[in-house]
């Protein structure tokens, strides 16, 4: 049965970046929680806040990398060993995996160490897998997908869960008209686009939407939050000559990465969010920038059609439209009252569909489907 008594937790000290609590991994825990990619990215986001809440709901274990969510992380070769015999009243041990070599690293575990593990796994990909993905997929016990489309490509879809947001970090400022000056930038609102600076995720589209909307918007500044990896870092470059010939070098700002600690003020200052990638699987950035009441004008890919209503919280354009793209944020921003309207209409949306709480509920099923033997 899920825990009822808690997560063993004590107060975070100031230098915790984003969680109230430090939290105890459970010694004899249900399930272990995977995440061993070093880089933060949108499967770490999830795996971040997802897991103190499910700390709360399980008897829980984190295995991989260091997240702010304040939980220690094992290794694999300790979640092996502790996974060598069943937790306390259950029959097995459940791993849940989000990525293809946690599905190897479980599939030996289970197949060749024959421990009692089941795995489940997360499919958040709207394309159809390669051929080792896709067995790596037929050999799991349970398979969440997070909307209909991902699971269309994935015949063994056990549940459609969405991912979730933490309303309580990724909430509304006191006044929206007013955050933008937080910000020490030019201008009395901003709009900013929130991910990796690079070809798929549209940096270029937002760049050049921008250029051609900002004359028009003489109180709005544009935001650029994160990281040109290397390989990416000339396309950077290439942006910013775009930006500089347009004589919109102060008011077209690359802020590179902003530690997770510090996203959600930046969701807070900004009017309106854009995401404009040319393919997301699902996508956090536009629906975390929701819940704290920002319009969303978002392309047509990910599970932004989930989100999006347009003409009551955003608006949606075409993947790699830059033109369409810069139309709909003049109309959104034509009249900033109205588009805090829409942000808080994105809020409503976010809190009746894509709670944190509604994921955990939704993963939680599953995994009592599976100790069940459903």
């Amino acid at each position: 049965m899920p825990r009822t008594d808690g997560a063993s937790a004590k107060p975070v000290t100031p230098e915790s970046p984003v969680n109230a609590t430090v939290l105890t991994p459970d010694p004899d825990p249900e399930v272990i929680v995977f995440n061993l990619k070093r880089r933060y990215t949108g499967v770490s986001a999830t795996v971040n806040a997802l897991v103190p809440l499910q700390a709360r709901q399980w008897r829980l274990a984190y295995c991989g990398t260091p997240l702010p969510h304040g939980m220690p992380g094992m290794t694999l070769r300790e979640a092996i060993a502790l996974s060598r015999r069943p937790p306390a009243g259950r029959p097995f041990r459940i791993w849940h995996v989000r990525r293809d070599h946690e599905m190897a690293a479980g599939l030996w575990a289970r197949d060749v160490l024959r421990l009692p593990i089941r795995l489940v796994f997360t499919s958040a990909a709207q394309h159809r897998h390669g051929w080792f993905p896709r067995w790596l997929i037929s050999r799991m016990d349970a398979v969440i997908a997070t909307t209909p489309k991902a699971a269309s490509f994935v015949p063994n879809t056990t549940a459609v869960v969405p991912h979730g947001i933490d309303l309580a970090r990724f909430s509304p400022p006191p006044d929206k008209l007013a955050a933008w000056a937080d910000s020490g930038l030019p201008g009395r609102y901003g709009i900013g686009v929130f991910g990796r600076v690079r070809p798929d995720k549209g940096t270029d589209v937002f760049v050049d939407a921008m250029i051609a909307a900002l004359p028009h918007l003489p109180e709005v500044t544009a935001v650029i939050a994160g990281l040109a990896q290397p390989q990416h870092q000339a396309y950077q470059r290439e942006l910013q000559a775009r930006i500089d010939a347009a004589g919109l070098h102060e008011r077209i700002r690359f802020l590179g990465e902003i530690p997770a600690a510090e996203v959600h003020r930046w969701y807070q200052r900004c009017l309106v969010c854009v995401a404009c990638p040319r393919y997301e699987p699902f996508g956090l950035t536009p629906f975390e920038a929701a819940a704290t009441g920002c319009a969303v004008i978002c392309s047509r890919t990910g599970a932004f059609e989930e989100l999006v209503q347009p003409g009551v919280n955003g608006a949606l354009v075409d993947t790699g439209d830059a033109v369409g793209l810069a139309q709909a944020v003049r109309v959104v921003l034509a009249d900033p009252v109205a588009a805090v309207r829409m942000g808080e209409a994105a809020r409503a949306r976010v809190v009746e569909h894509f709670s944190l709480e509604r994921e955990a509920a939704g993963i939680g099923a599953v995994y009592e489907r599976l100790f069940r033997g459903d």
